[in-house]
């Protein structure tokens, strides 16, 4: 079995299955009684540790493409991508609907007295592009150097997101700081294995290529 097959018969399904586990596992605690505390606070746990681990495992695909040479697995990234930006989704949700209860003037009151959130929402707008634009066909419109200019939020949205759950725990900020160094390691990776710019060639980059060097 080549590499590509590897990549969509078994590591895509397997990925598949892996990202709705957290939601299957928040929706069963909570029509089961698991949950003794506050069930939003509980939701938006699950869904933001979900969302901002899958960042960081969006930022570690190339440096380990480069690290491996196994180029197929940039394959990966834009549905893990999606799957952190679905998360955030009800992530944001959550707050909107049950912490404010869809009023615009509670959200914004709580945007000036609290900083985290509007932190949190840049995170969020700044994935909202990113998951639009993520398919090929947008690649072929947007061309390859804007649409790697743009991917580049994804550092934004990562260390946003990290500020935003450093920000918004008051006391035990071992997970925050965590994903801070993670995402610091993910960085610095990515300085220290970026390839050599080769000689100019003839003939556009591929898709392939393209995605592999934006994020």
């Amino acid at each position: 079995m080549t590499r590509a097959a590897i990549i969509t018969r078994v590591v895509k399904p397997v990925l598949y299955g892996a990202a709705t586990l957290p939601f299957a596992w928040m929706v069963f605690a909570l029509l089961s009684g698991l949950v003794m505390g506050d069930e939003v606070k509980f939701m938006q746990h699950v869904t933001g540790d979900t969302a901002l681990t899958c960042l960081m495992l969006t930022l570690a695909v190339t440096p380990l493409r480069r690290l491996t040479g196994w180029n197929e697995i940039i394959r990966v990234r834009r549905l893990i991508g999606l799957t952190a930006f679905w998360y955030a989704c009800i992530h944001l949700s959550t707050y909107v609907v049950f912490d404010q209860s869809l009023s615009l003037d509670e959200i914004f009151r709580d945007i000036v007295k609290h900083p985290w959130v509007l932190v949190g929402f840049t995170a969020f707008l700044c994935l909202v592009p990113l998951a639009i634009t993520s398919t090929s066909g947008w690649v072929r419109r947007l061309g390859g150097k804007r649409w790697q200019r743009l991917h580049r939020l994804v550092y934004v949205a990562a260390a946003a997101g990290v500020l935003h759950y450093f920000w918004l725990v008051k006391k035990d900020v071992t997970f925050p700081l965590a994903y801070g160094a993670v995402l610091l390691v993910l960085l610095g990776s990515r300085l220290w294995l970026r390839p050599k710019r080769a000689p100019a060639r003839r003939g556009p980059a591929t898709e392939t290529e393209i995605a592999g060097s934006a994020s």
